[in-house]
């Protein structure tokens, strides 16, 4: 059965801060438009268990504002697609089509908003042992470690935030970090360090993980001296940084060697009529506040496209 074709003024891709906020812009200008969502709206500030440094909430959960931002884009009329996943693109000055399961849009404008998602845990165990003590969501998988002792291996925010989540369930949370120093923010260091259920080893990198059917080991390796040793850990959860979700764009738009997309200060793309906002661009700051405006600009941009395009 052939697939219905539907001829959209802007197909926004992706469904956490950026896009939301561009929809939410783009509903406001009364454009025909349609957001794409492989998974859950909100992206990985979904998956956030507090946030406390976005403006006009002292501290609001991660779901909690997703579904705000999803429940304000819908009101305005945006038209929303839940779990439309991708399945071909053509992406050209002149042509724009995107295939999913049920659909053949043809929009005018496009906005790439697909986000980043955790590196995976570069140790040899890491697959076998992938969602049976080896994890990157400490909201959707703690609360499978009440009483356990657990790892958390990174020395961003989102490690620290996670770990300090983790002391909720967990007996023990050793944060494994492979610099004497972390990258976050003071004051949740300084939560980290005086925290009674948290372990920190500097200088130590994590190597493997093994186990039964689950993880109860993990080996460790020392970066000034090498030496290496095994722990007990029930559980280990990898917060080394993100790379983006650019896979089905990486024959048509410019990308960085990480994969970034690469814009100007308008959010567009090498492609005319294609912008990029949130954590999937390339920028030297990611936080919602960021996504938020760079979905902002996008939308703008591309309604001035649409416009001048029409006349």
């Amino acid at each position: 059965m052939d697939k219905e074709t539907k001829e959209l003024d802007l197909l926004i891709i992706g469904g956490g801060p950026a896009g939301l906020t561009a929809a939410i812009y783009a509903a406001r200008a009364k454009m025909n438009m349609t957001l794409l969502e492989s998974e859950l709206l909100g992206g990985q500030v979904r998956n956030s268990y507090t946030i406390e440094n976005y403006p006009g909430f002292k501290t609001i959960p991660g779901s909690e504002l997703s579904d705000i931002m999803a429940e304000q884009a819908k009101e305005l009329g945006a038209k929303i697609e839940n779990f439309s996943k991708i399945l071909n693109v053509v992406l050209k000055d002149n042509e724009k089509i995107i295939e999913t399961k049920k659909f053949i849009y043809k929009p005018k404008a496009v906005i790439i908003s697909t986000g980043a998602k955790p590196k995976k845990l570069p140790i040899p165990n890491e697959e076998k042992f992938s969602s049976r003590g080896v994890h990157y969501c400490a909201v959707c998988d703690g609360a499978m470690y009440e009483g356990s002792v657990v790892g958390v291996v990174g020395g961003g925010n989102s490690a620290l935030e996670e770990a300090l989540f983790l002391t909720k369930f967990a007996s023990k949370v050793v944060l494994i970090r492979r610099y004497d120093y972390f990258k976050g923010e003071k004051a949740t260091i300084d939560e980290v360090l005086n925290h009674p259920k948290i372990e920190v080893m500097y200088n130590w990198d994590l190597i493997n993980v093994d186990g039964d059917q689950f993880v109860n080991k993990a080996f460790i390796k020392n970066t000034k001296t090498s030496e290496e040793k095994q722990i007990e850990l029930s559980a280990v959860f990898g917060y080394i940084g993100t790379e983006p979700k650019t896979e089905s764009f990486n024959n048509f738009i410019k990308l960085t060697p990480q994969g970034y997309v690469i814009t100007d200060e308008s959010m567009q793309t090498n492609i005319k009529g294609i912008y990029a906002a949130g954590d999937v661009r390339e920028k030297q700051f990611r936080q919602i506040t960021t996504s938020v405006a760079d979905g902002t600009i996008a939308a703008l941009a591309a309604e001035k496209y649409i416009a001048e395009k029409s006349k």
